[in-house]
């Protein structure tokens, strides 16, 4: 770590967390409810569309999703593609491998309208996993 950022981190410790106590009951709780957060396949669905207004490979995509707390592909990276591949067949986006071997993913026009229509509803009244996947 650079110096500059464990200089920082003891700094913190020092003024700012000192004054918080956590129990190991506390601690255990913040634990569980992290794992509990689950995301609907919906939320999801409009997370990777969100991600693939540009071009990414399968790979960037996880991690993106999971900065975003996403965790459902953390150990299942091939759902993920199954998802990808279903969108592609869809007419959704479209897909390019690269010279090195790696494979694209990028919304296509088709794609680009959905999104933006999903994006303008309520919340309550978006499209289902269901509908795009199999409508």
């Amino acid at each position: 770590m650079d110096k500059r950022l464990k200089n920082l981190r003891k700094t913190m410790n020092r003024e700012v967390f000192a004054q918080l106590k956590f129990t190991e009951s506390h601690k255990k709780s913040i634990r569980e409810k992290i794992k509990q957060e689950t995301h609907s396949d919906e939320e999801i669905l409009i997370a990777m569309m969100q991600l693939l207004v540009q071009e990414k490979t399968g790979y960037e995509l996880v991690s993106l999703l999971q900065n975003r707390g996403i965790l459902n592909f953390k150990e299942n990276e091939g759902s993920l593609y199954v998802i990808l591949h279903r969108l592609e067949l869809k007419g959704v986006l479209t897909s390019s491998w690269q010279e090195d071997g790696a494979k694209f993913y990028q919304l296509n026009q088709k794609g680009r309208k959905l999104l933006k229509k999903v994006e303008e509803q309520p919340l309550s009244n978006h499209i289902s996993f269901k509908e795009i996947l199999e409508g």
